[in-house]
């Protein structure tokens, strides 16, 4: 079923407003707390590398699931990876093929930190200890999910998951986050091309100040990341700078004096042997930068039967055509499921008050326009291929769709349906 939008705060005022002669001093200074808070402000995402010890546990992770998708559609895979020095751990529950041995997942995951790029003495590819704890899905959670006789495809756990689309930038995502993952993005492929001296471990952070709503350039910018020995603070600042400037557009560049690289001075030690990771740690990198709510699932290590991961693909999906459609400037989805049960509880549209259309309609067109149970999705969204292990860094949103599948929930294929809906 489908649940109506909640009452939101009044929007602030258009800028030049002054209030009616008479209005209280507290009524005057909510106005003008709430047009600062709304209008005029600073926001803050930032991005962590390939080579982030979390990164490294996601990617593994997903390099599992991909494994299995590619010998099982149907596989079912719940992976989590633990890395520290030299050392590497796989645990997690799976129901696939039998030729997905303990010794070949153990070498997936060599293989994913081969090509991160690890060759340092606290962690390298070729001598970290790698070991393998992962045993057959539960019974009792297989039996909620399965389709059978009667009952379709169940959610593989209850949650709530979110999606989220905006006009800041090209691919319809908030800009912060977006540019904090191009920076660390563009340093990776010259460290991949032996371009540069930067090791795996990075991390970016932008700040943006936004006017009426929009961004309009960066008060600050941070990135700290792995280097050789050798290299000096000022040095490292300089190899940065010019993968900052390539992202940002022009004359957005912060002053020099916010423009932080490696504050702590040295950063030699990096990922794992500096710093213990998890898969799915990583959450607010992985989607929005904050700039929209999060269901609290992460996303990696996970086959598409569980709405932790699909159904956040499928509402970014959702969200994403909204605005493309022209319905909104801005728009959140939520859509919530219980475990074992096919049909989503409920779903809830926001426009923050940039809606063209009514939001409660809006609501009920989604779950016609589109099926939202965990089988539609998958089958939708074509999920149940080897897609996940790129996108395990540099965010599963905001990326162009790819030939064979990957970032199908990026397409912009339900825009003429919206519009059909709504006469427009």
């Amino acid at each position: 079923m489908t649940g109506s939008h909640v009452t939101r705060a009044p929007c602030a005022a258009p800028r030049g407003f002054k209030p009616a002669p008479g209005t209280s001093v507290i009524a005057i200074r909510r106005w003008r707390r709430e047009s600062v808070s709304q209008s005029d402000y600073l926001f803050t995402s930032e991005s962590v590398s390939e080579g982030h010890p979390d990164k490294v546990c996601d990617r593994i992770s997903d390099a599992i699931v991909d494994a299995f998708l590619a010998e099982d559609p149907l596989a079912r895979v719940a992976l989590e990876t633990l890395a520290t020095t030299n050392f590497v751990v796989l645990a997690g529950e799976v129901r696939g093929p039998d030729s997905l041995t303990h010794e070949r997942l153990k070498e997936i995951a060599r293989t994913a930190i081969r090509e991160i790029g690890y060759e340092q003495r606290g962690f390298h590819w070729k001598d970290a200890e790698i070991i393998s704890h992962v045993h057959s899905q539960s019974a009792d959670i297989a039996q909620g999910v399965d389709a059978a006789d009667n009952k379709d495809e169940g959610a593989g756990d209850q949650g709530i998951m979110f999606g989220y689309a905006c006009t800041e930038t090209e691919h319809l995502m908030p800009a912060p986050i977006a540019y904090a993952h191009a920076i660390l993005k563009s340093m990776a492929e010259a460290r991949h091309a032996g371009e540069s001296a930067f090791g795996p471990d990075s991390k970016s952070q932008i700040t943006l100040r936004y006017v009426d709503g929009k961004p309009v350039g960066a008060t600050s910018v941070v990135v700290s990341t792995q280097h050789a020995e050798a290299l000096s603070q000022a040095e490292v600042r300089e190899l940065v700078r010019p993968h900052v400037l390539k992202v940002l557009p022009e004359g957005w560049m912060c002053p020099e004096d916010e423009f932080y690289v490696n504050p702590t001075g040295r950063f030699v030690i990096g990922g794992p042997d500096g710093d213990c990771g998890l898969t799915g740690r990583k959450i607010i990198v992985d989607t929005y930068g904050g700039a929209a709510p999060h269901g609290g699932g992460a996303f990696s290590g996970k086959d598409p039967t569980k709405v932790d991961r699909s159904a956040a693909y499928a509402a970014r999906y959702v969200a994403k055509n909204i605005v493309a459609a022209g319905l909104a400037d801005k728009c959140v989805i939520q859509v919530s499921y219980a475990i074992g049960v096919s049909k989503p509880l409920s779903i809830y549209v926001n426009t923050h008050g940039t809606g063209r259309v009514d939001e409660t309609r809006l609501a009920k067109v989604v779950g016609e326009v589109v099926d939202l149970s965990p089988r539609g999705i998958r089958e939708h969204l074509q999920l149940s291929r080897p897609i996940y292990a790129r996108t395990s860094s540099y965010g599963h949103f905001g990326r162009a769709p790819e030939a064979d599948g990957g970032f199908s929930w990026e397409r912009l294929d339900l825009v003429d349906a919206l519009k059909k809906a709504f006469g427009a």
